[in-house]
């Protein structure tokens, strides 16, 4: 093992605990504050030769890990203001009253229904791509628009849903 090594390694040793629990006060998470404590000292380590004469390694280290988690958080601001933004611009299909019906009965199926209902009908793809976007056997992709078809016409009836691929399709 080298100096540089062993030095780094009684650092570890020293200040990995300390700086978990500041990750721990920053984010109230055991599980966040172990990783920003890993990532610290990984940045630590690789700077170490630069740092260890000119700064303390552990000022170092704690600077790196409440940076690190400025940045987290100035991420998940920007991620939750894309969030409120598709949900502002949710799609609101222009079926007329009909198919508004229709749809809301979609939307109310089992989620792995209505994306083989959906991918089938309203994007008029074939059972074997579906079964390659969902990753599943296309028998299973057959079952679930089987049953989904079924579903909808016990909610709807008949009529309704054999218009499904008229009224949903882009084409």
């Amino acid at each position: 093992m080298s100096d540089r090594d062993v030095e780094f390694k009684a650092f570890f040793e020293t200040e990995f605990r300390p700086l978990r629990r500041l990750g721990y006060l920053l984010t109230g998470d055991w599980v966040e504050a172990e990783d920003l404590a890993q990532e610290a000292m990984v940045r630590t380590y690789r700077a170490w030769s630069r740092i260890r004469e000119r700064e303390r390694p552990g000022a170092y280290a704690r600077s790196v890990l409440v940076n690190r988690r400025r940045s987290m958080l100035r991420r998940s601001v920007v991620a939750q203001k894309h969030v409120e933004m598709l949900r502002s611009e949710e799609y609101h299909p222009n079926f007329g009253d009909e198919g508004m019906v229709l749809w809301d009965a979609i939307a109310a199926l089992p989620r792995r229904q209505r994306a083989a209902l959906v991918l089938r009908f309203y994007e008029d793809l074939p059972e074997t791509e579906i079964a390659h976007i969902l990753d599943m056997p296309v028998g299973t992709v057959k079952s679930l628009v089987h049953r989904g078809l079924a579903k909808l016409r016990e909610t709807l009836g008949s009529e309704t849903v054999a218009d499904l691929g008229d009224s949903g399709s882009t084409s």
